[in-house]
């Protein structure tokens, strides 16, 4: 008869694979955004990670090992934002849809409060996040630049490549550089493409936009996790 033994990790076993696995979050995140969600109930927390879709994982942490993790990922998080019950949108698609639904359900649910966080390797605050969910998505930028990129095929590639938060402000550079009567025309002459070859859209890099309010509601309120 063979006898089978469970392993079972220790304590310190488990705060190790909590830290790499927040680690590997992080890694693997195009942005992440840290909010507090006392006073949510289960059933508000349910809703609000179907509203943030499957390309964003809404995860509670705890405050000290998420301090060890951002480290060794090497992300710029400030550590005043890990206090209180601390929860994670760890965000793998568009940040600006991500924080579109973070805003909408805080509007609607006061408890949950959204701290700031890190986009693209940069902290963001507060403010910051709630611009970025003002901004338009990536898919409605690009439909926008459309009749722009016809009249400058030089500048298609820096644009396309521009990171989100840079986007807008790209789209308005371009529309003032564009030649007169080229607006949403494909007739523009050719040689207007080319008035300024040295500059190009990476050239015109802006700050990260800026972010997400506070607002949203109550009921059961789930288990803190311990420090």
């Amino acid at each position: 008869m063979t006898t089978h033994v469970h392993s079972r990790q220790t304590p310190n076993e488990e705060k190790e694979a909590a830290v790499a696995a927040i680690s590997a979050q992080f890694a693997n995140s195009t942005a992440a955004v840290i909010t507090e969600y006392r006073g949510l109930s289960v059933k508000q927390l349910t809703t609000l990670r179907r509203a943030l879709g499957r390309d964003t994982d809404y995860a509670i942490v705890k405050n000290t090992l998420t301090k060890r993790a951002a480290a060794e990922a090497g992300i710029p998080l400030d550590e005043s934002l890990l206090t209180g019950p601390t929860a994670i949108a760890f965000i793998a698609g568009d940040p600006v849809e991500a924080a579109k639904g973070l805003r909408d359900f805080a509007r609607a649910n006061p408890p949950l409060i959204i701290k700031g966080g890190v986009l693209e390797g940069k902290a963001l605050t507060a403010d910051e996040v709630t611009k970025i969910a003002d901004l338009e998505s990536r898919e409605v930028l690009l439909a926008k630049a459309a009749g722009v990129l016809k009249a400058l095929p030089t500048r298609a590639a820096g644009l396309f490549q521009a990171p989100l938060s840079q986007m807008a402000r790209l789209l308005a550079a371009l529309e003032e550089k564009k030649p007169a009567g080229a607006a949403g025309s494909a007739d523009a002459p050719a040689d207007s493409a080319t008035d300024t070859p040295s500059e190009t859209a990476a050239e015109a890099e802006v700050p990260v936009a800026e972010a997400i309010e506070i607002a949203a509601g109550t009921e059961e309120t789930p288990a803190e996790p311990a420090e």
